[in-house]
C-alpha cells in the first residue's frame, strides 16, 4: 500500500494528491471553518474508534472530487447517488477501522525506522530530490497536522499493511488444487445463440391511450418533477487578483533578515546503526553489543557487521546506513539522536546506545555544515520576490475575503454591495436539483449551501464557499420551482415507449422460450432459428474472461451442464439491453495446466485468488469479534442531496 502511494505522489499533482490521502484540503489563503458545524454525531463506533458525521463528510467530499478528476468532462453529478455514496464511504471507513483495531490488538507495530523509510521518500515533502523537514512541517501544519498526529496515521497505515501482507502471504494452494481450478478457470466451450431483440418487435406494438392512462396512474406517485433552482453568485478568484510589482533592494533586504532561516541549510548528518533488539533476555542483548562494539574497536568493518549482526531488516542489507537526517527531525529516538550529534567527524563510532528498540552501536558516516546563502545570490533574490509577491498577495486576498464575508453578511438579502465594492460580476447559474448541475453547481458544498434553510428558505446570502482551494463563491437564490406533479401530456410520450418497449420485451421473451422448448424437444438450432427468421450465431474455444461475447451471455454458458453424447445443453439468458438468447452449448474442453514458468505464474495467480477471497473473509470475521454499531445516515445532511 505504501508504495502504492508513494508511486501516486509522482508528477504535477503531487501536493493535491497526497493531501487527498491525508484527508484535508488545502485552505483558501488560511480561510478556513466557514463549514465547520457545532453538531458533529458520532454515526459509527468500532470498538473504542469513532467516526462522526464530520468525517464522513470530508471523507465523502474528497471521494466526489476524486470523482470528478478522474472522468473530467464526462463527469455527471446526476448519475451519482449521495446518500448510496455516503454510505459506501462509510462502510469504508468501517473497515478501516476494523483492521487498524485488529493490527493494535495483535501487537503490529510500525517502528521509527519504518515511518522514516516511508516519510522521507514521499516527493512532497522533498526540496531538489533530498527530505526536507522544514517543508515536511510546514505542508502538515497548512492542512491541520502536527507532526505527531500525522505520523500516527502512517504508523496506522503500515501496521494494517502488516497484519493485510501475513494474511494475504498465508494462502497455500496445492499443485492439484491448481490443476483442478486450472480445468475449470482455463475451460473452453462451444456454442451457438440465437438472439431475439425487442426492437424487433416493436412495429406490432400498438398502445391505446386507456394503456396510458392506466400507467399514469400506477406510476403517478413516482412522476414527480424534482424541485430544482438558479443561484445568482459572485466568485473571488485567488487567480485573478493582479500581483504586486518587483519590491526595492531595502525591502527585499529587510525581508530576507526577517526570513535568513529560509536561507540557511541545517547542518546534517548521515548515520549507520547496528540494532540488537532486547529479545526475551536485555543481558544477553547488552553482552552481544558490547561484544559487537570490540569487534569495532579491533578493526572489523562496520558495514560487513551490520549485514551480519543488525537485527534491523530495513537497514541491514545496506550495511546500516539509514540515509541523511536533521537534528529536530522527530524521526529518530532521542537517545539516538542525541548520541549521534554528540560526535564530531565522520567515521566516528559511538559507544552502545539503548533506545526502546534495543541497542544501538551508531556510525557518523558524513557531515555537511550548516550553511546560509547570502543576500546578493541570485536565487536568494529571485526567491525573495516571489516570496514578498506572494506573501502581498496573500494579504489582498485575505483581505478582500474578509471584506466579501462581511459584506455579503451585511448586505444579506442582495450580492450588488459585495460585487461593487470588491468589483465583482454576478452571475447567474442554470437550473439545477439536488442531484447538481454543471459549473459551480457540481460542487458538494455549493449543493449543500444552496438546499439549506438560509438560502432556500430565507432568502439570503451563504457563508462564503470555498471551491478547487483557491476561489470563493457566495450564493444566494435566484429561482426556485418546488416539487410537484407532472400532469399526463407532460409525461405521455415517456409512458407511451415504456409501455411498447415492455410489450416488445415480453414478445422477445415469449418466443425466446418457445425456441428453447423446441431445442430441448430435440430440434437443432439451425432449425429453430430458420422457424422463426433468426439467424444463429456461433462461437468457439470461448473462455470465461472472452472479450466481447456479453457478460450474461458467458454467465449462463458456463452455468449450463456439459452436453451429453450428440445433444446439447441449452438455456435461455437476458442479455444486455434487454434482448432474449437461446443457447446450445455443443462442446466443453477442460482447460490443461502448463509446464515450467507459465505453470508457476497460473499457481500465483490462482493463490492471489484464494488470499484475496481470505482477506475479505477475514475482514467479515472482524466484524464479528469487534463490537460494530452503524447507525444511519441522515439524508439531510448530505453533502450532495
Amino acid at each position: 500500500m505504501m508504495q502504492q502511494i508513494r508511486d501516486s505522489l509522482n508528477g504535477p499533482l503531487i501536493v493535491g494528491v497526497l493531501l487527498a490521502i491525508i484527508g484535508v484540503p488545502f485552505a483558501f489563503s488560511g480561510i478556513e471553518g466557514y463549514f465547520q458545524s457545532n453538531a458533529n454525531p458520532t454515526v459509527a463506533k468500532v470498538g473504542d474508534t469513532k467516526i462522526t458525521q464530520d468525517q464522513v463528510r470530508r471523507a465523502y467530499d474528497q471521494r466526489y472530487r476524486q470523482l470528478q478528476q478522474l472522468l473530467g468532462e464526462n463527469f455527471r453529478a446526476d448519475q451519482i447517488n449521495p446518500q448510496r455514496m455516503r454510505e459506501n464511504v462509510l462502510q469504508d471507513m468501517v473497515q478501516d477501522a476494523l483492521l487498524r483495531s485488529e493490527a493494535r490488538d495483535s501487537g503490529y507495530r510500525a517502528s521509527d525506522a519504518a515511518l522514516r523509510d516511508y516519510v522521507t521518500v514521499v516527493p512532497a515533502f522533498q526540496d531538489n530530490g533530498k527530505f526536507s523537514a522544514e517543508r515536511y512541517r510546514q505542508l502538515l501544519a497548512q492542512n491541520g497536522y502536527t507532526t505527531d498526529s500525522f505520523e500516527a496515521l502512517q504508523r496506522d497505515s503500515l501496521i494494517v499493511d502488516q497484519l493485510r501482507d501475513v494474511i494475504l502471504g498465508s494462502a497455500v494452494v496445492t499443485v492439484d488444487e491448481a490443476a483442478l481450478a486450472t480445468k475449470l478457470l482455463k475451460q473452453e466451450r462451444d456454442f451457438s445463440f440465437i438472439q431475439f431483440d425487442p426492437a424487433k418487435y416493436l412495429d406490432a406494438v400498438n398502445i391505446t391511450a386507456e394503456q396510458i392512462a392506466t400507467r399514469y396512474q400506477e406510476r403517478k406517485a413516482s412522476l414527480q418533477a424534482p424541485e430544482r433552482m438558479k443561484l445568482s453568485y459572485i466568485e473571488l478568484a485567488q487567480g485573478k487578483i493582479a500581483k504586486a510589482d518587483a519590491p526595492s533592494a531595502d525591502i527585499l533586504k529587510t525581508l530576507y533578515e526577517a526570513e535568513k532561516s529560509r536561507f540557511t541549510t541545517a547542518e546534517t548528518r548521515r548515520a549507520s546503526h547496528i540494532l540488537i533488539n532486547f529479545g526475551a533476555n536485555k543481558d544477553a542483548a547488552r553482552k552481544k553489543v558490547d561484544a559487537l562494539a570490540a569487534q569495532l574497536k579491533n578493526g572489523a568493518d562496520f558495514v560487513e557487521l551490520a549485514k551480519t549482526s543488525s537485527d534491523d531488516t530495513g537497514s541491514k542489507d545496506k550495511g546500516g546506513d539509514l540515509g541523511i537526517v536533521k537534528r529536530g527531525d522527530g524521526l529518530l529516538p532521542p537517545k539516538f539522536e542525541s548520541a549521534l550529534y554528540q560526535m564530531s567527524a565522520s567515521g566516528d563510532v559511538s559507544d552502545p546506545v539503548e533506545t526502546e528498540f534495543g541497542w544501538h552501536i551508531i556510525k557518523l558516516t558524513e557531515l555537511v555544515p550548516a550553511r546560509t546563502q547570502s543576500f546578493d545570490e541570485p536565487d536568494v533574490q529571485k526567491a525573495l520576490t516571489e516570496l514578498y509577491v506572494n506573501k502581498d498577495l496573500q494579504a489582498r486576498v485575505q483581505e478582500k475575503a474578509q471584506q466579501l464575508e462581511q459584506l455579503a453578511f451585511e448586505n444579506e438579502s442582495s450580492l450588488e454591495p459585495a460585487a461593487k465594492a470588491l468589483g465583482l460580476t454576478i452571475e447567474t447559474t442554470d437550473w439545477f436539483t439536488r442531484a447538481g448541475g454543471a459549473g459551480i453547481t457540481s460542487t458538494p458544498a455549493v449543493i449543500e449551501a444552496a438546499f439549506a434553510q438560509d438560502v432556500l428558505t430565507d432568502g439570503v446570502n451563504s457563508k462564503p464557499i470555498t471551491l478547487d482551494g483557491d476561489r470563493l463563491v457566495v450564493i444566494r437564490k435566484a429561482e426556485y420551482e418546488a416539487p410537484r406533479q407532472r400532469e399526463l401530456p407532460e409525461v405521455e410520450a415517456a409512458l407511451r415507449e415504456e409501455l411498447r418497449n415492455g410489450e416488445a420485451r415480453k414478445r422477445a421473451d415469449a418466443d425466446a422460450s418457445k425456441a428453447l422448448a423446441e431445442i430441448k424437444s430435440g430440434k437443432s438450432i439451425d432449425e429453430v432459428a430458420a422457424a422463426f427468421g433468426a439467424t444463429v450465431q456461433k462461437q468457439d474455444g470461448v473462455t470465461r474472461d472472452k472479450s466481447g461475447v456479453g457478460i450474461a451471455l458467458l454467465q449462463t454458458v458456463f452455468k449450463l451442464p456439459r452436453p451429453v453424447g450428440a445433444a446439447v445443453s441449452a438455456g435461455n439468458a437476458a442479455l444486455e439491453g434487454g434482448a432474449a438468447a437461446v443457447i446450445a452449448v455443443s462442446s466443453v474442453r477442460d482447460g490443461r495446466q502448463k509446464d515450467g514458468n507459465e505453470r508457476d505464474t497460473e499457481l500465483a495467480t490462482i493463490r492471489d485468488a484464494r488470499a484475496g477471497a481470505e482477506f475479505n473473509a477475514y475482514r467479515e470475521a472482524l466484524k464479528q469479534s469487534i463490537k460494530v454499531d452503524i447507525k444511519a445516515l441522515p439524508a439531510e445532511e448530505a453533502p450532495a442531496p
